[in-house]
């Protein structure tokens, strides 16, 4: 039975509809630190989603250090209000102008199996483009890439955590049956839509709690200082399961504003890029 097809929510929108001009921007931006070696095989990774123009440079940085292995996990927060607050794809294929990037659905399944409360939601994942800017920098360098994607609409730090846990409880057992590792990806933006002398004081507070693999900590400073980091749930529960799968260390790639393209600095986002190993 084939599977359900996704398409494209924001293609031609926030990254060029076709695939040559989308080739070209995804190579451009990740151009800066094509000559990283050997790559790292991380564990989990921060990335932003805005449109390429304004985070592309600082999505580029990241992916073009990483070794992009078949199996990524991508978390990212909704952003559309709609479907369920923890909604997963489990069999989708999902398309972009580079092609389709299949489901790893055996992932999934065990994810399904270990923590119930995710649920398989379409709603949440049809407009939502956090994940779907995400997939040609994975595509690019990993022509065999299958994900597994899910939105979470929840703040509830408990929730967060537990996520957390079972999906590194499903990946430790899956590296170990497939003897292949498995990226989480967090997508996430910064904070959003104050001056750009606020937020780099706001984003550095966040920034240090998840260089400190400190997901209680980015959850009490998000919470504490107003902080509008969108994917801090997706980040909180990426830093859960990397630490329970042997991370000891994050980077801090790249960071920018909004600003600095637009030369709007009284609003601003801001976009950092993060490895954890």
């Amino acid at each position: 039975m084939t599977s359900a097809l996704r398409m494209p929510a924001v293609a031609g929108r926030f990254y060029p509809g076709r695939a040559d001009e989308l080739l070209r921007e995804v190579r451009q931006y990740s151009s800066s630190a094509e000559n990283v070696s050997p790559r790292i095989a991380a564990i989990g990774c921060v990335a932003p989603h805005a449109g390429y123009i304004y985070s592309g440079g600082v999505a580029g940085a990241v992916y073009s250090q990483l070794e992009i292995p078949e199996s990524c996990v991508i978390l990212c927060p909704n952003h559309t209000g709609k479907g369920r607050p923890l909604a997963v794809m489990a069999s989708t294929t999902w398309q972009t102008p580079l092609g389709e990037v299949a489901a790893d659905d055996d992932l999934a399944a065990r994810l399904l199996h270990r923590f119930p409360a995710l649920e398989e939601d379409s709603a949440a994942h049809r407009a939502e483009h956090a994940i779907e800017v995400q997939l040609p920098f994975l595509q690019v360098q990993q022509p065999e890439l299958r994900i597994l994607p899910i939105v979470i609409g929840t703040s509830d730090f408990g929730v967060l955590r537990d996520l957390g846990e079972a999906l590194a409880d499903v990946i430790a057992a899956a590296e170990e049956d497939r003897d292949a590792k498995v990226l989480i990806v967090a997508s996430s933006d910064m904070n959003h839509y104050e001056s750009d002398a606020i937020t780099r004081v706001k984003d550095r507070k966040a920034i240090e709690r998840v260089l400190a693999l400190d997901a209680r900590g980015l959850w009490v400073v998000v919470t504490n200082e107003d902080i509008s980091m969108c994917g801090f749930g997706p980040t909180i529960v990426m830093l859960t399961a990397a630490k329970l799968l042997g991370a000891t260390s994050a980077t801090l790639v790249k960071y920018e504003t909004s600003g600095e393209i637009s030369g709007d600095y009284e609003s601003v986002v801001g976009y950092a890029g993060m490895i954890v190993a």
